[in-house]
């Protein structure tokens, strides 16, 4: 199965759920590290920290598929 074969399949509900976090979690933590407001700099790294975590989580939930029986 190659990778959009596998990116179109239906996705199970617990990932779909994961996806959604992980993407909402991936563009809290962008508006964060993009604010025009001075943050410190733990603050700044935390979001990096958590964009990154969260576009993985939704990359790996994305690709997840139900198995055929």
């Amino acid at each position: 199965m190659n990778i959009i074969q596998r990116a179109s399949s239906p996705t199970p509900d617990f990932f779909q759920k994961l996806r959604n976090i992980g993407l909402a979690l991936a563009a809290i933590s962008t508006a964060i590290i993009t604010a025009p407001v001075t943050l410190p700099a733990a603050v700044i790294t935390i979001a990096g920290y958590i964009a990154v975590a969260g576009s993985i989580a939704g990359a790996v939930s994305q690709l997840t598929t139900e198995e055929n029986k």
